[in-house]
């Protein structure tokens, strides 16, 4: 079962999770939800956060749970006490109720800003969070009742600090269009040229859904022994400047269609550039999770041309209006 299924990373995890032969539940907060015409093998389930029969409902018959619904980081920073309650309390509840309904094992998705931000120099597992984003404070909560009730037996609980995740959404709909990659892929196709806010200095670890819905499902199949303390880091060993990404982009485009895409940023600033030559070299270490024998395909360029190939079936005619 997983909530959050009809989202931008749950709706990759779903396909990766059908894909691999697990039979998937979809949990939903719509009433009458039907299975998607992208997962049509699917079965849903209504979650009331509010009512645990709901969750327990949704989690009866469970193997495992992937736990993704969360407020995400803008309305986390302008409700951080609604925050809490949907990243923190909401993920108490589901576990109490996979633990009640005797699931197996509990899958949580966290993501990298626990370890605080900027994120910088080399990070692993064994890096003490220093959370500060409302978004990161409540997912640091949540983990912590996750790795607690692992440790006391309750459950096999997992959690994956994501890095960066890209890639084509399962559907246009899937309102997460403000993400770096997203944004400039749809950019791409509506305005035909690719505008930075920045001058794009910052770098950041990227990790493709693919890769993503690969972990999950490596961490489903892993034995009780090789999930050890449960912590891990999921990214894609692949730490580019929002510049370079820009580029990238701009150069898949050019090879779809044959066009050359412009860039157009401000110039850095003389803070900027001496940030960049003094700050630490990220490095956003996996090596702990592919210790257990998962490998990163990280195909960038697939998932950035199917990204473009979505943006030009979605917006194709908002460039020429």
């Amino acid at each position: 079962m997983i909530t959050g299924g009809f989202g931008y990373v749950g709706g990759r995890v779903a396909q990766a999770l059908s894909t691999a032969g697990f039979d998937v539940r979809l949990g939903t907060r719509l009433a009458s939800a039907s299975a998607p015409g992208w997962l049509p093998a699917a079965d849903t389930a209504t979650l009331n956060w509010d009512l645990r029969e709901t969750l327990e409902s949704a989690c009866h018959g469970m193997d495992a749970v992937i736990h993704l619904a969360a407020m995400n980081e803008i309305d986390s920073a302008r409700d951080p006490v609604g925050a809490l309650v949907a990243n923190g309390m909401a993920t108490l509840k589901l576990l109490e109720a996979a633990v009640v309904c005797g699931v197996r094992r509990f899958v949580y998705m966290s993501t990298a800003h626990v370890y605080g931000a900027p994120l910088q120099g080399q990070i692993d597992e064994r890096i003490l969070p220093r959370a500060q984003h409302p978004y990161a404070i409540t997912h640091k909560t949540a983990e912590d009742f996750v790795l607690a009730a692992h440790d006391q037996r309750r459950i096999e609980g997992v959690v994956l600090r994501l890095s960066n995740g890209f890639g084509a959404p399962a559907h246009a709909g899937i309102d997460r269009w403000s993400l770096v990659v997203n944004d400039l892929c749809r950019q791409a196709v509506v305005s035909g040229c690719l505008r930075l806010k920045s001058a794009g200095l910052q770098r950041r670890d990227f990790v493709t859904l693919q890769d993503v819905g690969s972990a999950v499902a490596h961490c489903l199949a892993l034995s009780k022994e090789a999930i050890g303390d449960g912590l891990f880091n999921l990214g894609g060993d692949c730490v580019l400047r929002i510049l370079d990404m820009a580029i990238l982009v701009s150069e898949r485009w050019e090879a779809m269609t044959g066009t050359r895409m412009p860039i157009e940023r401000p110039e850095p600033s003389p803070g900027e550039l001496l940030n960049e030559a003094t700050a630490e070299p990220l490095a956003y270490s996996s090596t702990k999770l592919q210790a257990t024998g998962f490998s990163l395909r990280s195909a960038c360029n697939d998932e950035i041309d199917a990204t473009l190939s979505l943006c030009l079936r979605a917006f194709g005619n908002a460039g020429s209006e």
